[in-house]
């Protein structure tokens, strides 16, 4: 964050609860439906990301562009519609976004909502976009069609001390291509003004998806391919608990691989 605030060219996708007015975070990009529509969690996950660096919770990439796009109503991210964010995966591409921030969960399965959804992420690593999902709260060893896509980087999370929080989701999927960060206590802005505190795996989610929108930004011209390598490294993996994401490394990784890239 003491190199940049991000570049405009990365556009980051918030697939989350509407986003409420708040006096330190900018006017956003939205369906023209959210802005009206208080949601404590958006809110909280959109200032973590694009709180404005004199605020006391500064967010981490707040020149980064950001377009809101609700996939649930306030906070019900128990009962979100796999439909629904397929289309809203599809649409924020559409929209020129980079990174896509997803939290979701899902009450219950539907084979044609995940089809879409399936279908939506082929899409969107067709076009060169990278997904960010929060892996769930639930304390399973769980997977959904959105966390076990090869193109998803899901996002487990972990205590002070580095270690996976209880409440934290894991699984093959999430130990193969996901990393841990920190999920406990993170400050960031409330609806209509004021403070309030995130926990948990979205919390984590908004850590990783700023990490990488720095990283990208300090070389925005670098492919998809370099950033999400250096996110995940180029070491095979097993077991269900990913590395703890070291933003630092990150960030001058996707510049090493960028400059050793043929001209």
């Amino acid at each position: 964050m003491s190199r940049c605030s991000g570049h405009p060219s990365i556009v980051i996708g918030l697939l989350d609860g509407p986003v409420a007015a708040h006096p330190d975070l900018r006017e956003l990009g939205s369906d023209g439906e959210s802005a009206s529509k208080a949601g404590r969690h958006g809110t909280l996950v959109a200032g973590i990301l694009a709180a404005q660096r004199g605020s006391e919770a500064p967010g981490i990439c707040p020149s980064c562009r950001l377009i809101v796009r609700p996939i649930f109503e306030g906070d019900g991210l128990s009962d979100t519609d796999p439909a629904i964010v397929a289309d809203q995966i599809v649409d924020s591409v559409d929209a020129g976004a980079r990174l896509l921030n997803i939290s979701a969960a899902y009450a219950s399965s539907s084979g044609v909502g995940n089809s879409r959804l399936r279908l939506a992420l082929d899409y969107t690593n067709s076009r060169g976009a990278i997904v960010v999902v929060a892996a769930g709260n639930s304390g399973r060893i769980a997977g959904s069609p959105l966390i076990s896509h090869q193109s998803v980087i899901p996002v487990a999370s972990c205590d002070e001390s580095g270690r996976p929080m209880p409440s934290s989701n894991l699984g093959a999927s999430i130990g193969r291509r996901g990393v841990l960060a920190p999920g406990f206590g993170i400050t960031s802005l409330a609806p209509g003004g004021g403070l309030d505190l995130l926990n948990g795996t979205s919390a984590a989610t908004a850590l990783v998806t700023g990490a990488i929108a720095l990283a990208w930004s300090a070389v925005p011209s670098a492919p998809p391919a370099v950033v999400r390598r250096a996110v995940l490294g180029g070491h095979a993996r097993r077991g269900i608990v990913p590395p703890l994401l070291d933003a630092w490394t990150l960030y001058a990784t996707v510049a090493r691989l960028h400059q050793e890239m043929p001209a």
